[in-house]
């Protein structure tokens, strides 16, 4: 009877704790979410707040899932990290300038797309580089785990790569002249070259490389949630959020590719 009565409230008590992984799943749980801390316009964390596009994306995908804003727990996903913090649990999702590649899909499943970005590079005003062939022999700085370094390896192999684990590294030691170049989307750039601290001194370069295809990282072969995710993308296109959220994060000075914003979700597999 003892023992009955020991598995009883062990049982009770369980019911009684709210959900807190990583993985919620919603209805007055909690849940964690991996973003970039120090992307401006995309993901950037100041003080105890966030902002940024992907931060407004999630936060409409959380709330389409039954999460209220303050369930959310925010979780810094660096580039080479992403995919085993959704294989280990310990975010529900990535929304992190995370590039669809089908290396990527491997490990994860995605949701999404939900924007189409271009990779381009951010140069010193006065560094003469405008185009590709200008990195011959520069040094080109990207961050580990990143897809824009490996592409522009293989279109100029005479560039000399360094690799940080962020881009807000990348940035300083560009301004400071250290480097020649940094690469990355072009939406990540701009926002860097829009900070007051770098505002009239970099620039970016367009047009130096393919598509950057901005998914939602899951858990792999996650359906469920993957149609989800889809559902609330389309219904954040439906009602303006996301062109507002657009606007908003990335300014009027970033040019928009409308042939391909906003993307339609691809079927989740």
């Amino acid at each position: 009877m003892s023992a009955v009565a020991v598995v009883a409230a062990a049982a009770l008590t369980l019911a009684a704790c709210g959900d807190d992984s990583g993985g919620g799943s919603g209805g007055g749980g909690k849940v964690t979410i991996g973003i970039k801390f120090d992307q401006p316009g995309i993901g950037l964390k100041q003080g105890e707040k966030y902002s940024g596009l992907d931060v407004d994306v999630a936060k409409y995908v959380a709330k389409e899932l039954g999460y209220k804003e303050g369930d959310i727990t925010w979780k810094a996903a660096p580039s080479k990290q992403r995919e085993q913090l959704i294989k280990s649990g310990q975010v529900k999702m990535v929304v992190a300038s995370y590039s669809i590649t089908d290396e990527r899909k491997k490990e994860v499943s995605f949701a999404g797309p939900y924007f189409i970005a271009q990779q381009a590079l951010l140069v010193k005003k006065d560094s003469g580089i405008t185009d590709l062939q200008g990195l011959q022999g520069k040094k080109l700085c990207s961050v580990s785990g990143s897809t824009s370094a490996t592409k522009l390896k293989a279109k100029v192999p005479g560039v000399n790569l360094q690799e940080f684990d962020t881009y807000s590294k990348c940035a300083e030691v560009l301004a400071s002249g250290r480097i020649d170049a940094m690469t990355t989307d072009d939406t990540i750039l701009s926002g860097y070259a829009n900070q007051a601290a770098y505002k009239g001194k970099l620039q970016v370069v367009p047009g130096v490389g393919g598509d950057e295809i901005y998914g939602i990282g899951i858990k792999k072969g996650d359906t469920a949630t993957c149609k989800k995710i889809n559902d609330a993308l389309k219904k954040m296109v439906q009602d303006g959020t996301w062109k507002k959220a657009v606007e908003t994060n990335l300014g009027s000075e970033y040019k928009i590719d409308s042939s391909k914003n906003p993307p339609q979700p691809a079927a989740c597999s």
